[in-house]
């Protein structure tokens, strides 16, 4: 199976997740509108800014459209700004702050928790489902709390969760696309969406 794959082509890391897709034999399609929805069977949200991303998806009309998708179990998987925006709370330093987002997960975002650009670093990580530790790149990172026992986390740093699983929403702190490793855009594909479709 080919599946088709699509990822919010508005702004931020598009390209790379793109080409990480290409590598593992998915189909791509750029969503700029309701209308590149139609026929997917996953959707990423990248990383970039999540202020500027869901003003954005509002503008586009997206922001319906994404729901409905995920209201029909369709795998939707965000990073790092797209997790924030895929989150039933934003956070930063503990106080909520008056950002909209997707609400689609069971979980709380807190944005810039491992500082700014300038405190970007690499870490090893341990994530359930992979044999070996893998290169997680952290710009800007937010922490990930799971809100209910549905949220389960895939991993997590010193600070706390990095990579949650809620049902067919995926949450991933890092950027996987940054790195020559594709081994959880393939575990995206063979779980979530290869996995959720019937017979399988």
């Amino acid at each position: 199976m080919n599946p088709r794959i699509g990822v919010i082509a508005l702004q931020g890391g598009v390209s790379e997740h793109l080409q990480m897709l290409l590598n593992i034999g998915c189909k791509t399609v750029s969503v700029r509108t309701p209308q590149n929805l139609h026929g997917i069977d996953g959707l990423i949200i990248p990383g970039g800014e999540s202020t500027v991303l869901i003003k954005l998806l509002s503008r586009w009309q997206l922001i319906s459209p994404i729901k409905e998708l995920a209201g029909s179990g369709t795998p939707i998987w965000g990073t790092c700004a797209g997790s924030i925006l895929l989150s039933n709370e934003i956070t930063e330093k503990n106080h909520k702050v008056n950002q909209p987002s997707l609400e689609l997960a069971a979980v709380r975002a807190e944005r810039n928790s491992f500082g700014r650009q300038a405190s970007s670093f690499q870490e090893e990580l341990l994530i359930k489902g992979l044999d070996n530790p893998f290169p997680g790149v952290f710009i800007r990172a937010p922490l990930l709390y799971p809100l209910s026992p549905d949220a389960e986390v895939l991993c997590s740093v010193n600070e706390g969760a990095v990579f949650i699983r809620c049902g067919n929403i995926w949450l991933s702190s890092f950027h996987p696309e940054l790195t020559n490793d594709a081994r959880i855009h393939r575990m995206f594909i063979e779980e979530a969406v290869i996995g959720s479709k019937p017979g399988h």
